[in-house]
């Protein structure tokens, strides 16, 4: 161990800050975890600002669960409202509103009590529609730590409503890094 120091590069990927400023935070290591050895250092950072071309958009639905029932007797852990999303215009209709199912609700939708049951960081790995099939693949972490039956309900109705939506899907199959048994059981 060394107190120096040490020289090192690090490329860290993240999205569009919606700040000019932030800090990096740089941690000492600390096996140990006791408080006396943490150690850390903060640097300030500036963003630099990128002018993006304006994209042409266009509007996508995308499912949400409805919980502002969720104490009510008979509470319905399927039922969904439809939001919209502006995306960026593609022919990938399906995968562009994937993907932004994938983000989530807004704090404002968050607010009038519609929310997504799918894990915050879930990735989309691919989506293919044939003969009226779509099969929407998944990384790990949409299904780290689901369990039970009303979540579990919720996100399956979430993603099949997104997608049956579409004239040419009538049936959904979902997986997750390639595999479909065991996904998304209570």
């Amino acid at each position: 161990m060394t107190e120096n120091f040490v020289k090192f590069s690090l490329n860290i990927p993240f999205s569009k800050p919606s700040t000019k400023t932030g800090k990096l935070v740089l941690e000492k290591d600390n096996p140990t975890g006791m408080p006396e050895y943490d150690d850390s250092l903060v640097i300030p950072v500036r963003f630099k600002e990128i002018k993006e071309e304006p994209k042409e958009l266009m509007t996508v639905k995308i499912f949400l669960s409805d919980s502002r029932f969720v104490n009510e007797p008979y509470f319905d852990c399927g039922k969904t409202i439809a939001v919209e999303r502006k995306v960026e215009k593609s022919s990938a209709v399906a995968q562009k509103s994937i993907e932004a199912l994938l983000r989530g609700a807004t704090q404002e939708e968050i607010n009038q009590g519609f929310v997504s049951s799918i894990n915050p960081g879930s990735r989309l790995n691919k989506i293919t529609i044939e003969n009226d099939v779509a099969k929407v693949d998944f990384d790990k972490q949409f299904q780290m730590g689901v369990g039970g039956s009303c979540r579990v309900l919720a996100i399956k109705e979430q993603i099949n409503k997104t997608l049956l939506q579409f004239p040419n899907v009538k049936k959904v199959i979902i997986s997750v890094d390639g595999e479909t048994e065991g996904i998304l059981e209570p």
